[in-house]
């Protein structure tokens, strides 16, 4: 794959014309679509979290399916969490879960992956696929060109990791620009947020140029662009984004309260999704995070499923997400940002030999809140042992068209490819209206 990251270098050539996302024409059609949310926060939980130990508890299956956790009561009656989600429990009248969701990818994570993120389900695998140029591309890829922030951000921010197919493979698709282009590709963090002195020096200007310098950069692109009077602007913008304070400001996590970063939790998941929250107030479309180095590495639970989920896992997504719809709420940001918390599929039904649950597509769960969505409310049910939808089955495809119609874009935009051939955007996938205010 190459380099991931943009120098201030490619900022400021002409490939900031696509990254920056500082179109006119992209403008005035962002203008005119029916948005409910202005931004998303994409939570991926990289490598499958189980849906029966989480949003789907199933008390009265055999023991060998319903696990050792018990359900907890939520802000909503008849609405049951898992008992080590207790903060979440507190949020659910401001969120929907959706526990009917499936699809045909079973082994490789990766393309799984692919699939939950995009919508286009390219069928199992057994051999680890890594992105490429011709992928369909990321939501935040696709919203940072069909909306561009208003403000001078970075359009898509993906953090902490580039999660790779499995320790050493290659970076997981659906997280790129893919057949949009390099110049789509997030702003990749991936820098521990939680850690001291934590900056991002590829939106830094270097100590050892001085602001004459950029000025002297900044005219000499003026002269040359003359001619090309977008161009020259664009260049502008991808000068002043070096400089503008609501980029800078956004990275500056150590000017949150000891208190806030402690409720979001002290450690590299939980302070990304403070930085998201962060990014997308000063106006950054996207800001995704992919909680994993490695599709192995943590909700991947094919042994000790209990012990990673009570000890680590879930008490980090517990905190980070409820204090995430708290903060929104407070700061006057939830009603216009869409949180999304999923992964590629669940786990199986039955506890395997090594106290663990294995890849299972056939049924799993997810949650969505704000910028649109309905809050306190099911949508879909499993059957008794949480092995198949049982009522109102969803794909990927449905889910990713529900997330871009929340974010004003239309499932049918038509994209090109390399070779110029049209793909549709969404080419499955209807919107699930029923999960919609």
């Amino acid at each position: 794959m190459g380099q991931p990251f943009f120098s201030r270098r490619q900022i400021l050539q002409a490939g900031a014309i696509g990254y920056l996302g500082l179109s006119l024409p992209r403008l005035l059609r962002a203008d005119s679509q029916t948005a409910t949310a202005d931004s998303c926060i994409l939570i991926f939980l990289n490598g499958g979290p189980s849906h029966l130990d989480m949003w789907d508890m199933k008390p009265d299956a055999p023991p060998e399916v319903r696990g050792e956790f018990k359900p907890i009561p939520t802000t909503v009656p008849g609405i049951q969490l898992s008992e080590h989600m207790p903060k979440m429990a507190r949020e659910i009248h401001r969120a929907t879960i959706i526990r009917s969701a499936h699809h045909s990818v079973n082994n490789a994570h990766a393309a799984a992956v692919y699939c939950a993120l995009t919508g286009h389900d390219r069928g199992d695998a057994t051999i680890a696929i890594g992105a490429g140029p011709n992928d369909n591309p990321a939501i935040g890829s696709v919203v940072g060109q069909e909306r561009p922030p208003r403000s001078l951000v970075v359009p898509y921010v993906s953090m902490p990791y580039i999660t790779k197919e499995g320790a050493g493979g290659p970076p997981q698709p659906g997280f790129f620009g893919g057949l949009l282009g390099r110049t789509r590709d997030p702003l990749w963090v991936l820098k521990d947020p939680n850690a001291p002195g934590f900056d991002v020096p590829e939106l830094a200007v270097a100590a050892d140029v001085p602001l004459s310098r950029i000025d002297t950069r900044r005219n000499l692109l003026r002269r040359v662009g003359q001619s090309n009077g977008d161009l020259d602007a664009i260049q502008q913008k991808a000068f002043d984004l070096l400089t503008a304070p609501a980029t800078q400001k956004a990275f500056r996590l150590d000017t949150e309260s000891q208190r806030v970063r402690d409720a979001y939790g002290r450690n590299i998941y939980g302070q990304s999704v403070l930085l998201a929250r962060r990014l997308i107030e000063a106006g950054t479309r996207v800001a995704c995070i992919s909680w994993a180095p490695d599709a192995n590495a943590t909700w991947d639970t094919h042994g000790n499923n209990f012990v990673s989920l009570k000890t680590r896992l879930l008490p980090q997504l517990d905190a980070a997400v409820s204090s995430l719809i708290e903060d929104l709420v407070v700061r006057g940001l939830f009603e216009r940002t869409l949180v999304v918390v999923m992964g590629e599929f669940g786990r199986s039904p039955k506890v395997n030999p090594a106290a663990g649950r294995d890849h299972w597509n056939y049924c799993y769960g997810l949650m969505l809140a704000g910028g649109g969505v309905r809050g306190g409310h099911v949508f879909g049910a499993s059957d008794k042992i949480g092995s198949r939808p049982s009522s109102n089955p969803v794909t990927p495809a449905d889910i990713v068209a529900t997330i871009y119609h929340c974010l004003g874009v239309s499932k049918d935009l038509e994209l090109r490819d390399s070779q110029n051939r049209p793909i549709q955007l969404v080419a499955s996938g209807d919107v699930i209206r029923d999960v919609l205010i």
